[in-house]
């Protein structure tokens, strides 16, 4: 679909204001969910592994959104896609609130994590294209203050987290506000969006054939860039679902202290996220993503091998710091070429939510037989590989 008419500056401006509030309403819901797991876990009677087995159903809803969110968004427009996404995600949301809370069932939970995984892998793809786009028509580097949005999301999500488990107020209450904000305010901001008449590829060959759009995979930068969002994703994702109960479980702090921790993470990503923009253009991706992967390394190491829990709130902060521009930088890489950027963008998410998909249960095992903090190592890991190829993002 081309371009028929200029937008103005207004347009402009509006777009990226409303896409900053699309990206903090995702953000919302994920933490807003993920501070509660110990709530959940308790709720429900789960054990580690079984908790991991739990948060498998957002991955694999995740999956599923992603792998059809390419075809969705060149047959729809993100606009679209965007829209319907916050519509599902939010039921989603209280069906697993209420599947914990007053049917007390895993299967029912399981498939609220499934609507919910789903809408955000679809939203996710479909947010970063237009994100790319926008920041193409701004003329900057814009991408880092997105997913600071979507931060700013988490962090709220976290504090209403954990006023919720203060204020001991049942899950499906607290998910079910979540989900009425989501949705109310979801289609609010889509009002402001790009409008259909300019889809957010730019270029024609996106309207080309599935079979054209999976050709991107062949590209061994697209899987570069894959590995890169991969080992961040983990860093990223493993704080959401695994940070909070780590505390718990592996430092002995209380479920609030918990939700808290989770916080300092989220603030400390969001801050990295404001910084990094001016880093990136100063720097360019590649060293700003080697340093992003050593503060990650070691804050990671913090956490697991010292018993002081104010060092391991340090090492959280650098954990935060670290893992604040791998996905973002990502997604710009992937989006470099506005011709393949629904294709790239899609691959490339896929390739880093199978941190969303084998990282809940892989570390829940982990945490079963080696305990939980032990269980993160497998984060340091990936982030470590994340930063050896570092070298695909670089700018065209």
């Amino acid at each position: 679909m081309t371009t028929t008419t200029p937008l103005t500056r207004a347009q402009v401006t509006a777009w990226r204001n409303a896409l900053f509030g699309v990206f903090a309403l995702c953000g919302i819901g994920l933490s807003g969910w993920a501070a509660r797991i110990p709530a959940v876990s308790d709720g429900l009677e789960l054990g580690t592994a079984d908790v991991g087995v739990l948060l498998f159903g957002v991955a694999v809803g995740s999956i599923v959104g992603l792998l059809a969110s390419s075809h969705a968004v060149a047959r729809f427009g993100a606009q679209t896609v965007m829209r319907w996404s916050l519509v599902v995600m939010p039921i989603g949301i209280a069906i697993a609130g209420i599947g914990v809370t007053t049917f007390a069932s895993f299967a029912i939970t399981v498939a609220g994590l499934f609507l919910f995984g789903g809408s955000m892998g679809l939203c996710d793809v479909a947010m970063n294209v237009s994100g790319a786009a926008n920041e193409r028509a701004l003329g900057r580097t814009v991408m880092p203050v997105y997913h600071a949005f979507f931060s700013f999301g988490t962090m709220a999500g976290a504090g209403i987290g954990w006023l919720a488990e203060r204020a001991d107020l049942p899950l499906s209450i607290h998910l079910g506000i979540v989900a009425v904000g989501i949705l109310v305010a979801g289609q609010v901001a889509i009002g402001f969006l790009r409008p259909e008449g300019h889809d957010d590829t730019d270029a024609t060959p996106e309207a080309a054939g599935w079979r054209e759009r999976l050709a991107i995979w062949k590209d061994p930068r697209t899987l570069l860039i894959g590995v890169i969002v991969l080992g961040m994703a983990f860093a990223e994702g493993s704080a959401n679902d695994w940070l909070a109960y780590a505390m718990v479980e592996g430092h002995g702090e209380l479920r609030e202290t918990g939700a808290l921790v989770l916080g300092v993470f989220l603030t400390a990503m969001t801050a990295g996220r404001l910084a990094g923009v001016r880093a990136l253009d100063r720097f360019g991706r590649v060293p700003v993503l080697r340093v992003s992967s050593v503060l990650a390394v070691v804050g990671l190491l913090m956490l697991i091998a010292v018993p002081v829990t104010w060092i391991a709130i340090v090492g959280v902060v650098f954990w935060g710091l670290g893992a604040a521009l791998g996905f973002p930088v990502g997604m710009s890489a992937a989006a470099d070429d506005p011709r393949t950027a629904a294709a790239r963008v899609s691959a490339v998410a896929t390739i880093g939510y199978v941190a969303f998909l084998v990282g809940p249960p892989v570390i829940g095992f982990l945490g079963e037989q080696f305990g939980i903090l032990n269980g993160l190592i497998l984060v340091l890991v990936l982030v470590g590989v994340a930063g050896l190829v570092t070298p695909a993002a670089r700018e065209p």
